[in-house]
């Protein structure tokens, strides 16, 4: 199936060139610094594959393909709405404010990375923390979040909104399908953004659901269903401003179905060669967002390739501060993983902390005796 001849929202066409005339909001410094926010998430993207793959990182799902979808949901977004991620959405994460540093430490195995509080906030409990979620890798099970979140917002009478991510693949899930019935039936502030990549890790789309769109799922919910191209900023930023304004209105709940591709691995545990054709991978990157946004702002002459060396430099240099600042981070101490597991720990839970802690302490000793022994032979030698 050809997903680009599919019925679907859009304003830029792959190859730079106008389809419909712009929103009122689209002005060049706008989209400017929306490509810019693109390019940036991109070099850091890279960057992060290759510190995996040099150890340095864990199991990291790469963003590459995705990177208008996130970046307009961290734009359209209110600070004081909630997103409710899922791992594939650090340009999102980053344009609502978390850093980059905060993505490697999570994806380093630090949970801390987790922890969306400012240094100057850090002792300052339920004082200026992020509103948001930290990445949900189960699939779909942070739809029910969403719902929860939604509903807590309407309760308290709060005019804002509640944005949610998945993939195409999650969409199978009952978890899914329940939020969104949930959601219509309370008539929720919420907004579904579904990224349909093409690849529910190795699932084709055409095996994984009959639907033509995915959006139609959203009748049997009662909510609007919308189907955008989400390789197109303009149309997506466009798509869920809507849907979030349409939620604060009381209007109820949106699905929004972003049609991409998935341009790298499914993770960096993943070969895609195994199950895809290169042939198919080809075609795809002709409908890069990246290339797409940068092709239309050097038709309309508010872009330059002078202008593009110069920003991609200065991402060059972002991200290597950020790496620099993720390598000089010290470990967190082994008992912490038992820290915020519950509410309350029970008495064998604390026993086990202990031990651990005991465990680490004598490894620590073996190790200074050990050093200790080695400079001593140094300094005789």
């Amino acid at each position: 199936m050809n997903v680009q001849a599919l019925p679907m929202y859009r304003f830029i066409d792959h190859n730079g060139d106008l389809i419909s005339p712009l929103p009122h909001w689209a002005k060049p410094s706008k989209l400017i610094q929306y490509y810019c926010d693109m390019l940036l998430t991109r070099t850091y993207d890279n960057k992060a594959v290759a510190l995996q793959r040099t150890g340095k990182l864990g199991t990291y799902p790469s963003h590459l393909g995705a990177e208008a979808i996130g970046i307009a949901i961290g734009r359209a977004m209110a600070p004081q709405d909630v997103f409710v991620p899922y791992y594939r959405d650090m340009p999102a994460m980053w344009a609502r404010g978390i850093s980059m540093e905060k993505n490697l430490q999570y994806w380093g195995g630090d949970e801390r990375g987790s922890d969306f509080r400012t240094p100057d906030q850090q002792d300052l409990p339920n004082s200026g923390y992020c509103r948001d979620f930290p990445f949900c890798v189960p699939i779909a099970t942070q739809c029910t979040h969403a719902v929860g979140i939604a509903s807590a917002l309407k309760i308290e009478g709060l005019h804002n909104a509640a944005v949610v991510t998945c993939g195409d693949g999650a969409t199978s899930k009952g978890d899914f399908l329940e939020s969104i019935n949930c959601a219509g039936v309370w008539n929720l502030p919420l907004v579904f953004v579904v990224n349909n990549n093409q690849w529910a890790i190795s699932v084709p789309r055409s095996l994984q659901c009959a639907a033509g769109l995915l959006s139609e799922k959203a009748k049997g919910a009662g909510i609007q269903g919308v189907t955008v191209d989400g390789n197109d900023i303009v149309a997506i930023y466009d798509a869920i401003s809507n849907a979030l304004d349409k939620a604060k209105k009381g209007k109820g709940p949106t699905l929004i179905e972003a049609i991409s591709y998935r341009l790298s691995d499914h993770t960096t545990a993943d070969d895609a060669t195994r199950y895809r054709s290169s042939d198919e991978l080809k075609e795809a990157w002709q409908f890069d967002p990246v290339t797409r946004m940068k092709a239309y702002m050097i038709k309309q002459k508010i872009w330059s390739e002078e202008q593009d060396q110069d920003w991609l430099e200065q991402c060059k240099e972002k991200v290597e501060v950020a790496v620099s600042h993720y390598m000089q981070l010290t470990n967190p101490a082994p008992e912490s993983a038992f820290d915020f597991l519950y509410e309350s720990t029970d008495p064998e839970l604390n026993k086990q902390r202990d031990e651990l802690i005991n465990k680490a302490m004598r490894m620590q000793g073996q190790g200074q005796g050990q050093g200790q022994g080695q400079g001593q032979g140094d300094d005789n030698g």
